[in-house]
């Protein structure tokens, strides 16, 4: 969530922010509402203060013998009034709060302005592989190995599900005790959160309200919809800290998980997008950090970084690209892409997003930390980056590792894992 007082003293630097993302805003309203507010506040304290003054009497008056009836009219006058005032308070907050809950958040000052067309390739990692055969595409290769059953993941779940079988299952979870095994060594803590989370969660992250059509939402008898199924681990983790006060000193706080991930993913699946580029359920793992301003930058590129290691010890063509402030989701500040090379596709698909939300997800969670030179508290910098999603990775590793003899070469770095070092096909 924005500052409000950000806001209530420089619109202008905020609007000319938010333009970044092609996102056009009126304040005029909010302004309106803010100055109500103020008017009402001030009304309120001049009750009260007329209400003090005459219970103050009363006492006085009573000891004097004097007939205090009037003043104890005037008195339930002013409490009417006072009542009727907070009330119009409330609605006038309710009114400000909802309408910058919905804004976005402002992109850093190196961010470039526009959508998705303008964002900037960093680097690239290793080149497109060349085939002296016919290359099969991951969903040929897939059922041709007996590592995805796609028809009977439809019949359980309908489209947009698929089952691993055998081979397929040990590859998937080669990829994410891989990953497990590379957080801990980099000193992270492993976190096993609910896959069922509250409204609250999901506000904390920026993923609500404007998000609410893109999860599966549970609803409970009698009660409504109240929960609501974890699209990413980060929802989970950002509200780990949520109405905490952290220490300056235990800073930067560095967790991961692994969590399945559910989505609704509004639209119909475009043809290309056949197989495990596009679901309602995959693997994923995500690192997340909670740090100070200061340790922002260098945890985001931190970040970038291992996933990027983890992309390249499994050998595979990526790029990496840093978003336009238009195709950064709502909540980041600035946001790099690790998007691996799919052959049969010719895209470049996304399998990390590492991105920094500076303070806005602290904000809507009340997160701080003390600091250790004058004791203030501060709001702090939260960050994520996904250590990998696995169901674009393993039609990247098939495509990009298959052979002429419709085999496929197990990275070196998930041998351990997997026990076998190459996938045949079945005779």
């Amino acid at each position: 969530m924005l500052d409000i007082n950000l806001i209530r003293t420089n619109p202008e630097v905020v609007k000319k922010a938010l333009a970044k993302r092609n996102y056009d805003v009126d304040f005029t309203e909010l302004m309106n509402w803010d100055k109500e507010r103020k008017e009402i506040i001030g009304f309120v304290e001049v009750l009260k203060a007329k209400r003090n003054a005459a219970s103050k009497e009363v006492p006085v008056m009573k000891k004097e013998g004097k007939d205090v009836s009037s003043i104890i009219e005037e008195m339930s006058s002013l409490k009417e009034e006072i009542a009727k005032a907070d009330e119009k308070l409330k609605d006038i907050d309710h009114k400000i709060f909802g309408f910058v809950s919905t804004l976005p958040n402002m992109p850093a000052e190196d961010v470039v302005s526009g959508d998705k067309e303008n964002n900037e390739i960093i680097h690239v990692f290793g080149e497109k592989r060349t085939y002296d055969f016919k290359p099969k595409d991951h969903v040929e290769l897939a059922e041709s190995l007996g590592l995805i059953d796609y028809e009977r993941g439809a019949k359980l779940g309908g489209n947009g599900f698929w089952i691993y079988k055998g081979t397929g299952a040990i590859l998937e979870w080669a990829l994410l005790n891989f990953f497990i095994q590379e957080h801990l060594k980099d000193g992270y803590e492993f976190i096993l959160p609910p896959h069922i989370l509250t409204y609250e969660s999901g506000f904390t992250a920026g993923q609500f309200p404007k998000f609410e059509d893109d999860v599966f939402k549970l609803e409970q008898e009698n009660k409504g919809y109240v929960q609501f199924l974890l699209p990413t681990a980060e929802t989970a983790l950002i509200n780990f800290h949520r109405g905490e006060i952290l220490s300056e000193e235990d800073l930067p706080k560095k967790y991961f998980s692994y969590t399945p991930c559910y989505r609704k993913e509004a639209g119909s699946y475009r043809s290309e997008e056949r197989g495990m580029i596009r679901g309602h359920q995959f693997n994923k793992v995500e690192m997340f950090q909670f740090a100070t301003p200061d340790q922002s930058e260098a945890g985001l590129q931190e970040l970038v970084g291992k996933a990027e290691n983890l992309v390249q010890k499994l050998g595979l063509h990526y790029q990496l690209s840093k978003l336009a402030a238009g195709d950064c989701s709502a909540s980041m500040i600035k946001t790099y892409d690790i998007e691996v090379w799919i052959d049969s596709m010719e895209v470049y698909k996304e399998v990390s997003s590492a991105s920094n939300a500076g303070e806005y997800q602290a904000r809507r969670g009340n997160m701080k930390y003390r600091k250790a030179d004058d004791k203030k508290t501060a709001y702090l910098h939260t960050l994520n980056a996904s250590g990998l999603a696995t169901s674009r990775l393993i039609p990247a590793i098939l495509e990009q590792h298959q052979q002429a003899d419709g085999s496929v070469i197990i990275p070196d770095a998930l041998r351990p894992f997997t026990g076998f070092d190459v996938i045949k096909p079945s005779k």
